[in-house]
């Protein structure tokens, strides 16, 4: 699994976190369907590179 370099997606995703921190989980489909709701994702793969970065934050915060 490779690094998320694109600003756009951490941008998106720590706004998402910070302003939604309950609606999201360590399950990527999950996450996946609550991008959808929340965010204007243009294209199904920026949607899908969201909800990976806010899963890995997540997955991350759950462990520290």
């Amino acid at each position: 699994m490779g690094r998320i370099g694109t600003t756009l997606v951490k941008r998106t995703g720590k706004k998402l976190i910070q302003k939604y921190p309950d609606k999201f989980t360590t399950e990527f489909g999950q996450n996946k369907l609550a991008v959808t709701s929340m965010a204007d994702c243009h294209t199904t793969k920026l949607r899908n590179l969201v909800a990976g970065y806010i899963t890995r934050l997540k997955r991350i915060s759950k462990k520290v």
